[in-house]
């Protein structure tokens, strides 16, 4: 048996309702198998998105099969806003680096530039949108377009989410106030979560020019 296993068997087997190990439960700090509360809480985040993604991907599918499906029209602005996310997330990681080598002078520059590429990202896909009204492409014009804006809306507030950390991260490094370890930490859970929508948006956007 593994050590992992073994880890879990343990796991299993303990007594939280005991006093000797509710004491030995509050001196983890919500960690289990080595994550702790951030991690562990990023993960669940994306796990719960990427099942209510699949989900609307899997009712996409479907109803684009029924006889009213009219596929929508693809403006140049949904590229270019697709190249900055993937830039975004590309200096993201840049920054991670950075904080990593200890050098938050440049971790922190290039975390206000993926801050304006990402407020970027999210207003293109806002000219997105007038576009399409300005033309007449309503939600409730077609299924398609019901679930563009359904796509877009979505993906946006999770990149709005992902930016209050991002906020926080980076306003720290701004004032110089900051644990070393944690900001450490919340740059690489920050970049984590970027390269996540990064492939959640390429799959959306695969999906609705190939239909």
């Amino acid at each position: 048996m593994s050590n992992k296993e073994l880890n879990i068997f343990k796991l299993l087997s303990q007594k939280p309702w005991e006093p000797a190990q509710a004491a030995l439960d509050n001196e983890h700090d919500g960690k289990t198998f080595g994550l702790s509360k951030a991690k562990l809480g990023v993960r669940t985040v994306m796990v719960v998105s990427t099942v209510i993604f699949s989900l609307f991907v899997v009712s996409y599918s479907d109803r684009m099969l029924v006889h009213d499906w009219k596929s929508l029209s693809e403006p140049w602005l949904l590229w270019i806003n697709t190249i900055i996310l993937i830039f975004a997330s590309f200096i993201f990681n840049k920054a991670k680096v950075y904080s990593d080598q200890n050098n938050f002078n440049k971790s922190k520059n290039a975390l206000l530039l993926v801050g304006f590429l990402t407020f970027s990202f999210i207003t293109g896909q806002l000219l997105v949108w007038q576009h399409f009204v300005s033309i007449g492409q309503y939600a409730s014009t077609n299924p398609a377009n019901a679930f563009f804006y359904l796509f877009t809306a979505l993906h946006g507030l999770h990149l709005l989410g992902g930016l209050f950390f991002w906020g926080k991260a980076t306003t720290k490094l701004l004032t110089n106030n900051f644990n070393v370890s944690k900001t450490k930490q919340a740059i690489e859970l920050c970049a984590i979560y970027w390269h996540f929508l990064l492939i959640v948006w390429l799959i959306l956007f695969g999906l609705m020019i190939a239909t």
